[in-house]
């Protein structure tokens, strides 16, 4: 992602205090936040910040929890009209240094329970998380307030179009209720 000196803040894993937290601030400039939101697909993104800590967990590893603050602009999925949501989020991430991924040579590849793991290397790069943290809580299907979809149905000249109604899976059985409970009353 958008990858500027700075919008960069890195720590060498041999640098960290395994008995003290180490607390890191981030807040990146316009310029960074232009390509970024270039990079995510939406139209502006605004006053990004993430604020946490990394601190020793266990023997050898670590875990960073920060706070995401984001004001982002994206196209409304109805209208196309600008929606801004703010996005606050809690983030945990946990650095392993033994990977809880099974060896390639095993038969059976399970997912790791533990989804905010990673792998640990040289460094912590809290640029990287940051990015990817606020790709995952972009929201998918942002609407402005006022939107409305309407239904749209498309068919061949002459034919009856299929509408959502017709779709659904249990309404075929509805109308062979209703037609067998016509012909038992007769």
């Amino acid at each position: 992602m958008a990858d500027s000196a700075e919008n960069t803040l890195k720590f060498r894993v041999a640098d960290l205090s395994q008995n003290h937290s180490t607390p890191f601030e981030l807040r990146v400039s316009k310029d960074v936040a232009d390509k970024l939101a270039q990079e995510l697909g939406i139209s502006a993104l605004r006053k990004l910040s993430f604020v946490g800590e990394i601190y020793g967990f266990g023997k050898s590893d670590w875990e960073l929890k920060a706070h995401l603050g984001a004001t982002v602009v994206q196209p409304c999925v109805a209208t196309l009209e600008p929606v801004t949501t703010r996005i606050e989020a809690d983030i945990e991430r946990r650095f392993l240094a033994e990977p809880p991924y099974p060896d390639e040579d095993e038969e059976e590849i399970e997912m790791p329970e533990d989804e905010n793991a990673d792998v640990l290397g040289n460094e912590i790069n809290v640029s990287t998380v940051m990015e990817e943290s606020l790709a995952l809580n972009l929201p998918l299907y942002p609407r402005a307030a006022d939107a409305e979809i309407a239904e749209k149905v498309f068919t061949e000249p002459g034919k009856k179009a299929m509408t959502n109604e017709d779709a659904r899976p249990f309404a075929g059985l509805a109308g062979l209720r209703d037609k067998l409970a016509g012909e038992n009353e007769k």
